[in-house]
């Protein structure tokens, strides 16, 4: 057995198997584990996803917000224990894989369309 087969056996182990399909441009909620003393709670942080990266255990998503007039990004691990729970509010009709041009962006310049499934029986 080589390495490549040891370090994917053990990364099995720890993806996550209930993540939702995320693309590029949707509007998601990711609820993230913060630890205040010996107590632990999530709190939810709500944006747009505009960029994704990786794979496997590795896999990245940025989301970005507008709080209080200034554009804050977060980069999570989707696979990461600190990640609780991602839902998405609805989907985003884009043409880019990276929607970094949404920062030079200001108000209502930064909505993205929405975009709606064909399929009555796939609902995402």
């Amino acid at each position: 057995m080589n390495a490549e087969a040891i370090i994917r056996s053990i990364e099995a182990e720890h993806i996550k198997s209930d993540l939702p399909t995320i693309y590029v441009g949707d509007s998601v909620e990711v609820g993230v584990r913060i630890k205040e003393g010996n107590k632990e709670r999530v709190q939810p942080y709500k944006g747009t996803v505009i960029a994704k990266r990786g794979g496997g255990i590795n896999e990245t998503i940025t989301v970005r917000r507008i709080f209080q007039g200034i554009g804050v990004e977060r980069v999570f691990l989707l696979h990461s224990p600190i990640v609780a729970r991602i839902k998405i509010e609805r989907r985003g009709k884009v043409r880019r894989a990276k929607l970094y041009y949404l920062r030079d962006r200001v108000g209502k310049a930064t909505r993205v369309k929405q975009r709606f499934e064909r399929s009555l029986g796939n609902k995402k």
